[in-house]
């Protein structure tokens, strides 16, 4: 089974929706790992901020982002810079994908690439 994972909720409102798809999303990915799944998790729009959040030792959801850091594979480089994020993205180390040329952006990260290759594709 192969999923993807895209967190696009936003860290800045501090709610506990944002909070409670961010945390699904992670625990979505552990799963998926625990069993051997191929799983990729990406960040997109105001999410691109999460990473920079997950970091914090001190952040509740740190220990479960480390637990699937290996199968976080990028950020949308048009979205971190349109929501403020592309330095706390470089910081984490996280690859910022534009892979989907949109004018007027340096390039978002493509959804579309995960639905062609028949991905279960899901938004959190």
């Amino acid at each position: 089974m192969k999923t993807a994972i895209i967190i696009i909720s936003d860290p800045k409102s501090n709610s506990d929706e944002a909070n409670g798809r961010a945390f699904n999303a992670l625990a979505l990915a552990q799963d998926c790992l625990k069993h051997g799944n191929e799983v990729e998790v990406t960040f997109i729009g105001a999410g691109t901020r999460w990473p920079a959040e997950l970091t914090k030792v001190a952040h509740p959801f740190n220990a479960l982002y480390n637990s699937v850091r290996e199968a976080v594979k990028g950020a949308s480089c048009g979205c971190a810079a349109a929501f403020g994020a592309t330095v706390g993205v470089e910081a984490c180390g996280i690859a910022q994908v534009k892979d989907n040329p949109v004018g007027g952006t340096p390039g978002l990260l493509s959804v579309r690439r995960y639905l062609a290759d028949g991905w279960t594709t899901l938004l959190f």
